[in-house]
């Protein structure tokens, strides 16, 4: 995945939210923007490929409270039991990768996916489970040192716009966009984007902007926000 985002540490909104705001990676050819997570003090450098892993801190999401049952008997946007996610896929921007999860390095910032699978993305595992109650964060690069990755096309994605996790239980929790953002690192909405919600919430990100050369990072973070349909 491309650079990552990289942030400060989470401790504010949401004690339990990661830190976006550092991540790594090289500039990918062509359209710039990806990813990123900063501040609240949460800093996130997740999504970097240019050769230093990007790394998030701040306190990690906040974790949900027990989900109502899924099945038939679901209602429209009801929380989904938690279950590991295994699989994302976005028709609209080609996505479909499978997942890894992430934790949060002793300085308490997100650890990036493994820079050397531009088709892999990461799940802060110690928050909800997408379709669980409360936020889900799910991260990406945009490219790597050698190509773009799986969220390059990230800044596509629009309201509206649908996408599903597959879930280990065998259930799929699917999304719809509510909005699509970018901030400059050093000045990341923590809180709006780690606080816990009562619905089951989805963030998708990576970097985006302008690529810096000198300090091998990009300038901002793209955030998709998204709710259980």
């Amino acid at each position: 995945m491309a650079a990552g985002p990289s942030s400060p540490n989470p401790e504010n909104p949401n004690p339990d939210a990661p830190d976006p705001e550092n991540p790594d990676g090289t500039r990918r050819a062509g359209r710039l923007p990806v990813w990123g997570v900063a501040v609240l003090l949460l800093a996130v450098a997740l999504l970097g490929g240019h050769g230093k892993a990007s790394d998030a801190s701040g306190d990690t999401p906040a974790e949900s409270a027990d989900a109502a049952p899924s099945g038939d008997a679901r209602r429209a946007g009801e929380a989904l039991p938690r279950s590991a996610p295994t699989r994302l896929l976005i028709p609209k921007i080609a996505v479909d990768a499978p997942f890894t999860t992430l934790t949060l390095a002793p300085s308490g910032q997100l650890q990036p996916p493994p820079a050397a699978d531009t088709n892999l993305v990461g799940w802060y595992a110690e928050g909800p489970a997408p379709g669980e109650a409360g936020t889900a964060i799910i991260a990406g690069h945009v490219d790597t040192k050698t190509s773009a990755a799986v969220f390059v096309r990230l800044d596509e994605l629009e309201p509206g716009d649908h996408f599903t996790v597959l879930r280990a239980d065998d259930t799929q929790a699917d999304f719809v966009v509510d909005s699509a953002d970018t901030f400059a690192k050093d000045d990341f909405p923590s809180e709006r984007v780690y606080a816990d919600t009562s619905r089951p919430e989805v963030r998708l990100i990576t970097c985006a902007g302008d690529y810096d050369h000198n300090v091998k990072d990009y300038m901002e973070n793209l955030v998709v926000f998204g709710h259980l349909v």
